[in-house]
């Protein structure tokens, strides 16, 4: 590997880095609000979603907008939308080994994750300490997340769609709906790569706009279809 090679592998680790921070302190904002004063709920779940959402979009804007060129905030935009163009053999090897990492030990975690599944108390009774390990998984996620968004942009709807559909063919059992989540979202997201890329002649669409159009009516047909009620 060349020098060039060696400095993008150590920029990619810095911009890695700060994703990581950044979607770890959105989760612990999420936690916090949806925690504050009292238990956490789906549905304050949802809304500090929701709300940290709207917080850390308007900062990234802001600073988008003020520090940046017309390129540059050119460039931003079409990143937000999501697009594996810029995946490359030099950019590719800490996505690898962040995917095979934390894959692996979520697929150690099925007899916890089951039994969180069954509701809080079933949980407890169990001797599952909750709260140690939603720390540990929001910081696995939070890693995840921040090093596949740094390296290939915000592309929606796959973590929404992907594990209902597995769980729809496999059942909820966590240790056959993990390996059949992740075949079924890489494929999933290996073809709509491939549709970006030969819809259109000598143009290339950003993946953030094909899973949007297929994951927003399919979950809004899950929602109608299973009626969901937000319970406290």
């Amino acid at each position: 590997m060349g020098s060039s090679g060696i400095f993008g592998m150590i920029s990619g680790f810095g911009l890695a880095f700060t994703a990581f921070i950044g979607a770890l302190s959105a989760a612990i904002c999420v936690l916090f609000l949806s925690s504050f004063r009292s238990r956490i709920t789906t549905t304050k779940l949802i809304l500090s979603g929701t709300i940290v959402n709207a917080l850390f979009t308007a900062i990234a804007n802001f600073i988008v907008v003020f520090s940046g060129t017309d390129n540059t905030i050119a460039r931003v935009t079409y990143w937000t939308m999501g697009s594996l163009s810029s995946a490359k053999w030099d950019n590719l090897l800490l996505p690898a080994v962040a995917v095979c990492l934390v894959t692996a030990y979520f697929s150690t975690q099925y007899r916890t994750l089951n039994a969180m599944l069954q509701g809080e108390e079933v949980a407890i009774t169990l001797g599952i300490r909750l709260n140690f390990y939603r720390k540990v998984y929001t910081i696995f996620v939070a890693l995840l997340t921040g090093i596949l968004v740094a390296t290939c942009g915000i592309i929606g709807f796959v973590g929404l769609v992907i594990p209902h559909i597995s769980r729809a063919l496999v059942g909820p059992d966590h240790r056959k709906l993990i390996p059949v989540a992740i075949l079924i979202g890489s494929t999933f997201l290996v073809t709509v790569d491939i549709l970006a890329r030969t819809l259109i002649e000598n143009n290339e669409l950003p993946i953030g706009i094909f899973t949007a159009i297929v994951g927003a009516p399919f979950f809004a047909f899950i929602i109608i279809r299973k009626n969901y009620q937000f319970k406290e």
